[in-house]
């Protein structure tokens, strides 16, 4: 059990069940002035359970949407799905 972050007010995590379709080890988002998105694992359109520095704020709702872990978190969980397999990993975000 970790501590996430999901959407703050004005944006959502869209919640459903997933399978990833992509890991990628050091993203960079486009839309948010390249903020880092380390050990990111993409589950719909562009939204990503990921790393983030902002430790401090996990618990809260603080993202533009992607589910944020502590970095350390987000790579075992990548690590996890890299062994498993995208399409042996189901993604549960609930509300």
């Amino acid at each position: 059990t970790w501590a996430v972050s999901t959407a703050r007010r004005g944006y959502r995590t869209p919640v459903g069940v997933y399978t990833p379709y992509l890991l990628d080890r050091m993203h960079y988002s486009k839309l948010y002035d390249y903020t880092p998105m380390p050990y990111s694992v993409f589950f719909l359109r562009g939204y990503a359970i990921h790393g983030t520095t902002e430790v401090g704020k996990l618990g809260h709702p603080v993202s533009h949407g992607c589910v944020r872990l502590r970095p350390d978190n987000a790579k075992t969980l990548f690590d996890l799905i890299g062994v498993h397999g995208l399409q042996n990993t189901s993604i549960s975000v609930i509300e």
